[in-house]
C-alpha cells in the first residue's frame, strides 16, 4: 500500500456514468445533474431504463432531449439489474466510466478527482473513496473538506489479500470510477451472481488491475431507503454471508485461491459474532440459529468449536439472553463490558473504513 499526495493534472478525460433505473423517474433528474456537473471532466451519462412502469423513460427521454450529453437505452422487457448493468457499460465509449443507481448522487469534484488518479497511474483500473449515507436530501458540502487529500494505491493482489482477511466488501457502489480498458478486459457483471456481483466484479479488477482510493473527500451520496436491494437486517445475514462466500469463490479459478480460506474463517466468524448479538440483545432465537447454519456451512470446522457448541445449546434450550457465547455461565454484568470494548472495536473499524478504504 503506499499513500502519496495527488498530482494535479491539466488533461480534460471522458468520464461516462451509466445510470441503471427501474421506477426511480423522480431521482433521474438530481442523479444526471450530480454528473453533468462535475469540474474537470468531459462527462457523459447514459440512462438504462429497464422497461418501467412508472414515468421514468419519459423523464429520460427529456432529459436526453435538452442535453446531447445523454443517451438513453430503453429495454422493451424488463431484464433485471444485471443485464441492465451490462448494457449501459457496453455502450459507453469514453476512457473512464462509473455506475450509479438512479437514487444515489455524485459527489461535487469526485469524478475529477478519481480521473486525475488514474491518469497518474497507468496501471489503476478502478478507484473509489468514501460514500456518505442520506435518506431524504445528501449532506450539504463536504463533511471531509477540512481533512488532507490523498491517494492510496494497492496492488491488486494485496488490496484482496485485506478483503479475504476480513471477508468485507468495502465499497458501496457509487464512489468507484473505472478505467473502460479495465472493464473491457474482464467483461461484465456475472448473472449468477445477482446479490453480490459487485464484490465480485471488484476481485475480479484486482486481480488483473492496481486499486486506488481518494481518502480526505466524500465522493457519492448513497440514498438509504426500503426499497434498496440490498438492505439487510440480521434476519437476512446468513444469506447476505452465503452470497459473499460465492462473491469470493470466483478466486477458486485463480492463483489466489488459498486466500478463499481466509474468506471462509472472516464470514464464519461475522456469522457467529452476529449471532451472539442477537442472543444478547434478546433477539429471536431462529434469527441465531440460522446465521450458526450459516457459519457451519460456510467453514465446516467452526461447527465443532466449544463456542458455536454453546451458543446452539442456548439456541435450542431456549436460555435466556444475558447468558453469553463465551460462557454458558456468564451472568449478565459481565456482558457490559463485553458490549462496550465491541462497540470501541466497530467504532474504530468504521473510523479506519473512512479514512483509508479498508477495516
Amino acid at each position: 500500500m503506499r499513500v502519496t499526495l495527488p498530482a494535479r493534472s491539466d488533461r480534460i478525460a471522458g468520464v461516462t456514468a451509466v445510470i441503471p433505473c427501474y421506477n426511480y423517474g423522480h431521482y433521474l433528474p438530481q442523479a444526471v445533474e450530480s454528473v453533468l456537473g462535475q469540474p474537470g471532466v468531459d462527462a457523459r451519462v447514459i440512462i438504462v431504463d429497464d422497461c418501467s412502469t412508472d414515468d421514468s423513460l419519459t423523464v429520460a427521454t427529456d432529459l436526453a432531449s435538452r442535453d446531447p450529453r445523454i443517451t438513453v437505452l430503453a429495454h422493451a422487457v424488463n431484464a433485471g439489474h444485471i443485464a441492465t448493468y451490462n448494457d449501459g457499460l457496453d455502450a459507453v465509449t469514453t476512457e473512464y466510466l462509473t455506475l450509479v443507481s438512479a437514487d444515489d448522487l455524485v459527489a461535487p469534484g469526485a469524478l475529477g478527482r478519481a480521473v486525475e488518479l488514474m491518469n497518474a497511474y497507468p496501471r489503476v483500473g478502478m478507484v473509489y473513496g468514501q460514500p456518505v449515507e442520506f435518506t431524504a436530501e445528501p449532506p450539504v458540502g463536504d463533511r471531509d473538506s477540512r481533512a488532507p487529500l490523498t491517494w492510496t494505491r494497492w496492488r491488486g493482489h494485496e488490496w484482496i489479500r485485506i478483503a479475504c482477511r476480513r471477508g468485507r466488501n468495502f465499497i458501496l457502489s457509487p464512489e468507484v470510477v473505472m478505467r473502460t480498458t479495465a472493464v473491457r478486459q474482464i467483461g461484465g457483471y456475472n448473472a449468477a451472481l445477482p446479490k453480490s456481483g459487485d464484490l465480485e466484479y471488484w476481485l475480479r479488477t484486482a486481480s488483473e488491475w492496481e486499486v486506488g482510493r481518494v481518502n480526505g473527500r466524500v465522493q457519492a451520496f448513497y440514498r438509504q431507503h426500503g426499497g434498496n436491494m440490498h438492505e439487510k437486517e440480521y434476519s437476512t445475514m446468513a444469506a447476505d454471508l452465503a452470497h459473499r462466500l460465492l462473491a469470493f469463490r470466483y478466486l477458486d479459478s485463480t492463483e489466489l485461491r488459498p486466500l478463499v480460506r481466509s474468506a471462509r474463517r472472516a464470514l464464519s466468524r461475522e456469522a457467529i459474532g452476529i449471532a451472539v448479538r442477537e442472543l444478547e440483545t434478546g433477539g429471536r432465537r431462529e434469527v441465531a440459529r440460522d446465521l450458526l447454519a450459516a457459519a457451519a456451512d460456510i467453514l465446516p470446522s467452526s461447527a465443532s468449536t466449544r463456542r458455536v457448541r454453546r451458543l446452539q445449546a442456548m439456541v435450542q434450550r431456549g436460555m435466556p439472553p444475558s447468558i453469553t457465547a463465551r460462557s454458558a455461565g456468564a451472568r449478565s454484568i459481565l456482558r457490559r463490558p463485553v458490549v462496550y470494548l465491541r462497540s470501541i472495536a466497530d467504532r474504530v473499524r468504521w473510523r479506519l473504513w473512512v479514512h483509508t478504504g479498508v477495516s
